[in-house]
């Protein structure tokens, strides 16, 4: 079953619990679904619409950080909006998981010590690894504090 039907189910009863705002979110993420599949003119694999998912919540939080401190009803429905979008992420890489990837590229390449010169060569290996199931930001975090 693709996401795009697990949010179409899950919208359908969110309509019937007349949950008003629920309903709105998974609207507007249906929608990122169905553009995605339009723009690509074929059915979505899993990692992209995860990657539709994970896009809409991080639009959401720039709108959530973006708004004004006295409008907090833009605050409040980016943050319910949020909540809903997270049920339907991928769960994300712990620091752990991340470093023993990176341990597995790293004895790929040969590199025992990682310096900061490698790091292109390292990235150009390990990020379509983690593409989609890793914060890109704690990757580098990850493999910054290897290289120390």
């Amino acid at each position: 079953m693709s996401k795009i039907d697990v949010v179409r189910a899950a919208m359908v009863e969110a309509m019937k619990a007349k949950d008003k705002e629920r309903k709105e979110s998974l609207s507007m993420l249906l929608s990122a679904l169905k553009n995605a599949q339009i723009d690509k003119r074929e059915p979505l694999t899993e990692e992209e619409e995860n990657a539709v998912v994970k896009k809409e919540i991080r639009q959401t939080r720039e709108t959530y950080d973006m708004a004004p401190a006295d409008r907090q009803d833009i605050r409040d429905e980016a943050a319910a909006r949020i909540v809903v979008y997270q049920e339907f992420a991928p769960v994300d890489m712990t620091a752990e998981q991340i470093a023993e990837v990176i341990d597995g590229v790293l004895a790929e390449l040969g590199i025992e010590k990682p310096s900061p010169k490698e790091k292109g060569a390292i990235m150009k290996v390990l990020m379509p690894r983690v593409k989609g199931k890793a914060d890109g930001k704690l990757v580098n975090q990850v493999l910054a504090d290897k290289m120390k």
